[in-house]
């Protein structure tokens, strides 16, 4: 009888090593989630690249007179062209007679079209416009701003 208790391997424990295993997977995979997490807080935290080209506000090269402005948006103002441009300062120039015109561009901020424009009297002026270049808002300033 005994040669028949021997060959009989004990059987296998549970409990404890079963219950350890699920608690390293766990932890392992909750580390894992606060790096993926820590990784996606720290990417939007980094500037997002800015449009191509050297013309970009901030930069020494800046040219506020060939557009480039970037609205908290993401918008890109770009200078308008062609009979969209055309259109624009009609519109404008209608709205403030006598001012000049340093550009005309999509807006960034709220409105399709703005023109930014000089007054007779040296004062900056931004005239809004909406797709039909219809006149919505007149905006004053900056004060100082050099004409083009």
């Amino acid at each position: 009888m005994e040669s028949e208790i021997a060959g009989v391997a004990p059987p296998a424990k549970k409990g404890r090593s079963r219950r350890g295993t699920g608690f390293i997977v766990g932890t392992v995979g909750l580390l894992g989630g606060v790096l993926i997490a820590g990784a996606a807080i720290a990417n939007a935290a980094t500037p997002s690249p800015s449009p191509s080209g050297a013309n970009q506000p901030g930069s020494a090269s800046f040219d506020p007179t060939k557009g480039g402005h970037v609205g908290t948006n993401g918008v890109v103002e770009k200078l308008l062209t062609g009979t969209t441009a055309d259109k624009a300062k009609a519109a404008a120039l209608a709205a403030v007679p006598g001012a000049t015109i340093e550009r005309v561009e999509n807006d960034a901020e709220g409105a399709v079209y703005e023109a930014h424009m000089v007054k007779s009297d040296g004062t900056h002026v931004t005239v809004k416009m909406d797709a039909n270049f219809k006149v919505t808002g007149i905006e004053n300033g900056p004060a100082g701003r050099p004409a083009a």
